[in-house]
């Protein structure tokens, strides 16, 4: 049922998930940039963004986080649907919650772990917030006082402490490509 004339005219969701400091907004912020240029349809939803925003009041519990992901997974379904490519960028550290979205979404659920040690996601972060949760200011910190369960099988696994944002960015570009998303979101686009 789900061949590629039934799904022509969909976009795609790029989820990138991993720790705060991984890396996540780098990447995505220049893929972003990349696929702007390839096709106009690119709508980013951000964790902190959407969080502030579309998920304003809800808590660090374990239940709210898992809202917060499926509140975003319900617009990146929506935009998906209608032939937008999206680039959700947030933490969602379990898995049920992304497993649920993937299935939302279906086939164009791309997942991408962004992924590095926590020590250097401590020392890229410039808002000091590892040190207080380290200290205990902060409660319920993903990777330090709460879990972040690693995706089991994800599309694309980058390590952001082995190579530059770049080259994680046009690793993403090339398997969009491979995938065969980009000829058919730009198609239909065309249309």
């Amino acid at each position: 049922m789900d061949d590629t004339n039934s799904r022509q005219g969909r976009g795609f969701t790029l989820w990138f998930t991993g720790l705060s400091g991984a890396g996540k907004t780098t990447i995505s912020e220049i893929v972003e940039r990349e696929l702007r240029e390839k096709f106009g349809k690119v709508v980013v939803l951000d964790g902190d963004i959407v969080r502030t925003n579309l998920s304003k009041g809800l808590t660090f519990s374990r239940e709210d986080r898992d809202t917060n992901v499926l509140r975003i997974g319900f617009v990146a379904d929506l935009l998906t649907r209608n032939g937008v490519g999206v680039i959700v960028s947030a933490i969602s550290p379990f898995k049920e919650a992304r497993d649920q979205v993937r299935h939302q979404i279906g086939d164009d659920f791309i997942e991408i772990f962004v992924d590095a040690p926590l020590e250097v996601c401590a020392d890229r972060d410039v808002k000091g917030l590892y040190k207080k949760a380290f200290s205990g200011e902060i409660a319920q910190f993903t990777g330090v006082s709460d879990p972040y369960e690693t995706p089991a099988a994800p599309e694309l696994h980058i390590h952001t402490d082995q190579e530059e944002p770049q080259e994680s960015a046009r690793r993403v570009v090339e398997r969009l490509e491979e995938l065969g998303y980009l000829s058919r979101v730009a198609e239909y686009n065309r249309a």
